[in-house]
């Protein structure tokens, strides 16, 4: 004999920040109603809306209605929201460190569960506020932190937990990847492409945190300490951006079989954790280095499932979204879930986590690009390969540039095999002081993915 299953209370949701991915969730939760209540086994409705714009918050409840969905409350006081005994979630997509925080340290301080977008919030007051939504047995859901729509939050979590991760890399900013995207298949110089990018919305007016790599560093290393167990530690990382970057390294990399990508890397080591993000050649054969556009994508290396690759759009109104929701449904299908049984936020058990060291960047292992700027002249190639021999290094490729007519230097760019840094770091010191060598080397790292 088959029974109907009890209705369930609706999961009642205070929706703060109203913006892009404000009003995005907003037209997902009240277009697809049905559809989500069908997955989550109970209503998910938007009974409260916070934001400055009352006038924009109203406009958004009367939509709402107009669905056939009861009516939510509009809050003056996004903290007065979080208060609320009649709200069970509070999405914040405020952004930032400030109000945000406070936010979500009151809603977790009543109880309630959390939903944000916020990687820098994350990253850097991470520990400390899953620290207390534990102690509060409640939690943060934050899939939309990192890659907008791809699950890469729930792969880690959950899909690969019978995995011992060796290392994760990632396009983790559409706007950098857009960028040297557009230099690549154009010539432009980045100053001419960032102010394009600007122009069609893919930047920021200030777009500092993207293009020196700090938005990317957020995302890597919330993923970081998903795949190893660890504590969040945004502090260590290593943070390179693409403002340097020059378009003569595009095309060279290009005639060695490479394409330049700003990636989030993160590796296990014997010793302790890469935890990185810079400008990378991964050879043109791989899947992620056919990653165009404002697109994202990150690679996974496990144990026993080997290579998996996530890719999608990592941002924009609906496709991050996408992952708020996904978020509220986990949290619907589990309200009533003893905390104990719930998904740990970081995919380890709380007290299982290690405390890896970040290893500093001098103790990182990769291949290397080298261009140098030399005079043209017998011997020169031989100097810099014996320096690079005598450090331990071996070369993998390399082209020395015919002069220009007229000329009496030209370029010499060399690609090694892996290396620690530090070998590679003494190794130029050496080089740099060449009488043939005319300036700075430019460095570049080199990942393969084999």
């Amino acid at each position: 004999m088959t029974g109907s299953k009890t209705a369930q209370r609706p999961l009642r949701v205070g929706l703060a920040g109203l913006g892009t991915v404000g009003g995005g969730t907003h037209a997902v939760l009240t277009r697809n109603a049905s559809e989500i209540r069908r997955r989550a086994g109970r209503a998910v409705e938007l009974a409260g809306l916070a934001d400055l714009d009352q006038a924009k918050a109203n406009s958004m409840a009367q939509a709402v209605v107009a669905a056939g969905q009861p009516a939510p409350k509009v809050y003056t006081d996004a903290l007065a929201m979080a208060a609320d005994p009649n709200i069970d979630v509070v999405v914040e997509l405020i952004g930032g460190y400030g109000f945000a925080k406070s936010l979500v340290q009151a809603a977790l301080a009543n109880c309630k569960h959390v939903v944000t977008a916020n990687k820098a919030l994350l990253a850097v007051h991470g520990n400390e506020l899953f620290t207390q939504a534990q102690g509060q047995g409640v939690s943060i859901g934050f899939e939309a932190a990192v890659a907008g729509g791809i699950p890469i939050i729930k792969a880690l979590r959950e899909g690969l937990t019978a995995n011992r991760i060796e290392w994760v890399a990632g396009i983790i900013n559409g706007t950098t990847n857009f960028i040297l995207s557009e230099m690549r298949d154009k010539g432009l110089s980045f100053a001419d492409v960032l102010a394009q990018a600007q122009r069609l919305g893919y930047a920021e007016a200030d777009p500092t945190f993207d293009i020196e790599g700090v938005d990317a560093a957020h995302k890597i290393t919330l993923l970081s300490a998903m795949a190893f167990g660890m504590p969040v530690k945004f502090e260590k990382a290593h943070i390179e951006g693409i403002t340097k970057l020059q378009s003569q390294d595009i095309r060279y990399a290009e005639q060695l079989g490479y394409r330049i990508k700003l990636l989030g890397i993160t590796k296990r080591r014997a010793n302790g954790v890469e935890l990185r993000v810079h400008p990378t050649l991964i050879p043109e054969k791989r899947l992620i280095a056919n990653v165009e556009g404002a697109m994202n994508a990150v690679l996974v290396k496990g144990d026993a499932v080997g290579h998996t690759l996530y890719y999608g759009k990592g941002a924009g109104s609906e496709p991050t979204a996408s992952a708020v929701v996904a978020d509220l449904v986990d949290l619907a299908r589990g309200l009533e879930a003893p905390a104990a049984d719930r998904v740990p936020h970081l995919a380890f058990q709380p007290d299982q986590l290690s405390d890896l060291a970040v290893l500093p960047i001098a103790e990182i292992e990769s291949g290397y690009y080298l261009r140098l700027r030399v005079a043209d002249q017998p011997g020169v190639l031989a100097d810099i390969t014996r320096i690079l021999a005598d450090s331990g290094i071996s070369i993998d490729a390399f082209i020395q540039r015919e002069p220009a007519e007229g000329e009496d230097q030209t370029d010499v760019i060399l690609l090694s095999h892996v290396c620690l840094e530090r070998q590679m770091r003494l190794a130029i010191s050496h080089i740099e002081q060449l009488a043939t060598v005319l300036a700075p080397a430019t460095v570049l790292r080199v990942e393969t993915f084999a």
